[in-house]
């Protein structure tokens, strides 16, 4: 739909739109900008805009997605599975629970599948068995919860920061130090909303990240680095390495792809290796996901098998 605003100018837009949508709340709204789904004169929107008169503001609500996920026989890549969970290989490019924008062909949509519905309930109907998750173009490690006990010790593994959990990540350039721990707050980007960022404390949330440069390729002025995370934010390594100086190669977000000499055709983050006490045994179980070809450049550098 569109709006034409013959009033109340000077108003910010979300609570124009407000008034004028009554069956939309502020908030609802708020999200439809931040979506970029509610557009000013053709431009994408703020939420505290000032409106002014003879603005066309175009407005689209996208279809609204089912609370709950249906099977799809998708492929996955189990690395085990038992009758409590299942740890897989997720693939680069696959969204973990459906969203606004990814409605199907998720990981849950595969998990509901190949599980038959026996997956713990805990994380509602939107997102059954997800203990934890992976960005869309993050591949590696995940642990899958199939029933309510092993999920609730998971979540407590992760949240008592008792698991292990490393990354390999192509990075460009070279931090000023080969190793060392990146102690910051991250939160959300105070003007980019899809982006999260060092910030100031109290602001956002402790976050710890050691890592180690394991090659440097001068060629393409990259490297590759093994990343231990101790807490887990939205973006962390991305975040962190972006704080060092060196981005991550094939990132949309914190990087410009197009102007990096490496480029593999996708984000250089794989959750290589995933440690965790199984709930049932207590057994400290080891949990590797094979390195992608993408990182063959780079893996080919090294002295020493991957620690």
């Amino acid at each position: 739909m569109e709006i034409h605003v013959e009033s109340d100018a000077g108003t910010r837009l979300d609570a124009y739109l407000a008034s004028r949508l009554g069956d939309l709340s502020r908030s609802r709204i708020q999200d439809l900008i931040r979506e970029q789904h509610i557009r000013r004169n053709g431009q994408p929107a703020k939420p505290r805009d000032a409106v002014s008169v003879g603005d066309r503001i175009q407005v689209e609500v996208p279809e609204a997605v089912p609370a709950e996920a249906a099977p799809e026989d998708i492929p996955l890549d189990i690395l085990h599975e038992d009758d409590s969970l299942l740890v897989l290989d997720k693939a680069p490019g696959m969204v973990v629970h459906p969203a606004a924008g990814n409605p199907d062909g998720t990981l849950v949509n595969a998990l509901l599948h190949h599980c038959r519905g026996k997956l713990s309930g805990i994380g509602g109907v939107e997102r059954p068995g997800i203990v934890h998750r992976l960005d869309k173009d993050t591949s590696g490690c995940m642990v899958v919860a199939k029933t309510d006990a092993a999920h609730q010790s998971l979540v407590g593994q992760f949240a008592g920061r008792t698991t292990e959990k490393r990354y390999l990540a192509v990075v460009q350039g070279r931090p000023a130090e080969d190793h060392g721990t990146v102690f910051t707050h991250i939160g959300r980007h105070p003007v980019h909303r899809m982006k999260m960022a060092v910030v100031n404390p109290p602001g956002g949330k402790a976050s710890i990240t050691d890592y180690r440069v394991l090659a440097h390729d001068r060629g393409s002025d990259s490297s590759l680095v093994a990343c231990d995370l101790h807490t887990g934010r939205t973006h962390q390594i991305r975040v962190h390495m972006h704080h060092l100086g060196c981005p991550l190669i094939g990132d949309p977000i914190y990087a410009k792809p197009a102007r990096q000499k490496a480029s593999p055709g996708r984000l250089m983050l794989h959750a290589h290796r995933l440690v965790f006490d199984h709930p049932d045994t207590g057994r400290r179980s080891n949990f590797e996901a094979a390195v992608p070809p993408e990182f063959t450049p780079w893996i080919q550098l090294l002295d020493t098998p991957l620690p």
